[in-house]
């Protein structure tokens, strides 16, 4: 059994156990194939609660021991966990929720689960993040794509009726189909029922450091995601889905942020989740400093070149009760916010964002009508700054919380230089 320490000092086991598995080598001596049953150590690093402050997790959880440490040169500059953007000096506008992540909307939960095994050419490095909306009904809901070499599955339902009725769940680009099958599997054991049928699957390459055809990700892992999702804090970097990420030619992953906004005389919260995994070194800025063009060491360290075009999934959560067209429009705006950092959003990169809203259900009541009420559009600013504003410090937060990785055929990619940002930042 696995356990997290929280910042304030409680610690929350988490799962652990081994999936058995065995490699087989074709007798033809092609490359190495894999039954069905994969060697992985899987760490759940769900979403977890903690009464102030952050969680960390502990150096084993997130990278194996022998991949931990960075070369000579570079030893001062390894990321330290726990550490968030706004603690590194980056300037933010708008005032966060309570645990600054997209839990701090009621009804949302956050799981992950993440898998770290083994080293070379079957390095696995990936994972899955379970989003459930845990508010008792379906919830209106959008999707926006912005560049479209990616996927997100059941994506064609919410275009066609403006609701979400699954989790949203993210991973790798190859787990796609098994994730999606897992998810309905859980749905029939939870509920007896097939109450997910379009599972809302997204994906991102983490080929550079995973295994990717491996197929690591499993049903099991699926299931402790979404049985783990919960409210507080969310475990950010290398974690789930975003394991094995690269942004900006840094350690990528998960992370999250959120906003208290006020509409009219109610106050209400919009928030963030990123699976990060775009971009290239010289665009990226933090709070308008190029700090990609100032730190140009620390360069991904690959036995191939990679086009480090990769893509980013956005998923924004708000509590103002929205239409679909409204969450739409909501949607479009976390472009600006991925903007701000760096992304133009190059050809090959896959871009898709989900908007939804749980200020309202859509059960139809009293004879088949549905009351509805929903944001006059004077007061939809609001909502666009936010999203805007979260989007920023979401992608920013997964840069500072994920660590140097070593991966597959010994690929490796450094993890933000937190000291050296801390210089850059201070400005007077």
């Amino acid at each position: 059994m696995r356990a997290l320490t929280c910042a304030n000092g409680s610690r929350n086991q988490i799962y652990g156990f081994r999936v058995t598995a065995k490699r087989s080598v074709p007798a033809n001596g092609g490359s190495v194939g894999y039954r069905h049953r994969m060697t992985n150590r899987l760490r759940l690093a769900a979403g977890f609660s903690c009464a102030l402050g952050a969680c960390s997790v502990p150096t084993d959880a997130t990278e194996p021991r022998q991949n931990e440490a960075t070369t000579a040169s570079h030893a001062a500059d390894a990321p330290a966990a726990g550490v968030r953007a706004r603690d590194l000096g980056i300037r933010f506008d708008g005032t966060p929720g309570e645990h600054n992540a997209i839990t701090d909307v009621a009804g949302v939960l956050v799981g992950h689960a993440t898998v770290i095994d083994g080293e070379g050419r079957h390095a696995a490095r990936t994972g899955v993040t379970a989003i459930r909306v845990d508010t008792g009904t379906r919830v209106f809901a959008a999707v926006h794509t912005h560049n479209g070499d990616g996927e997100m599955t059941g994506t064609h339902y919410i275009r066609e009726f403006g609701r979400l009725i699954s989790p949203i769940l993210m991973t790798n680009t190859i787990s796609i189909g098994d994730v999606s099958s897992a998810a309905i599997k859980w749905s029939l054991q939870r509920d007896g029922v097939d109450t997910i049928n379009l599972p809302v699957v997204g994906e991102t390459w983490d080929g550079s450091l995973n295994d990717i055809y491996g197929f690591h990700v499993t049903a099991e892992h699926v299931f402790a995601a979404l049985d783990g999702a919960k409210s507080g804090p969310v475990a950010e970097g290398n974690v789930g889905g975003g394991t094995g990420m690269t942004c900006h030619g840094f350690k990528g992953g998960i992370g999250t942020s959120s906003r208290r906004i006020r509409v009219g005389a109610q106050e209400h919260t919009v928030g963030i989740l990123v699976q990060a995994n775009y971009g290239h070194r010289d665009e990226l800025r933090l709070d308008g400093v190029p700090v990609g063009r100032i730190i140009t060491d620390l360069q991904p360290e690959y036995r191939r070149p990679d086009d480090g075009d990769g893509s980013i999934l956005i998923v924004i959560a708000t509590d103002v009760p929205m239409t679909p067209t409204q969450l739409e429009r909501v949607a479009r705006r976390a472009t600006m916010g991925l903007a701000r950092v760096g992304s133009y959003a190059s050809t090959y990169s896959g871009d898709i964002f989900l908007a939804f809203s749980t200020g309202h259900g859509d059960e139809p009541r009293e004879g088949g009508k549905i009351p509805t009420r929903y944001l006059h559009t004077q007061f939809i600013d609001a909502v666009f700054l936010a999203t805007v504003r979260a989007t920023e410090e979401a992608i920013v937060n997964a840069l500072v919380a994920a660590r140097t990785m070593t991966g597959v055929n010994g690929n490796r990619v450094y993890g933000l230089p937190h000291e050296r940002v801390k210089t850059l930042m201070r400005r007077d």
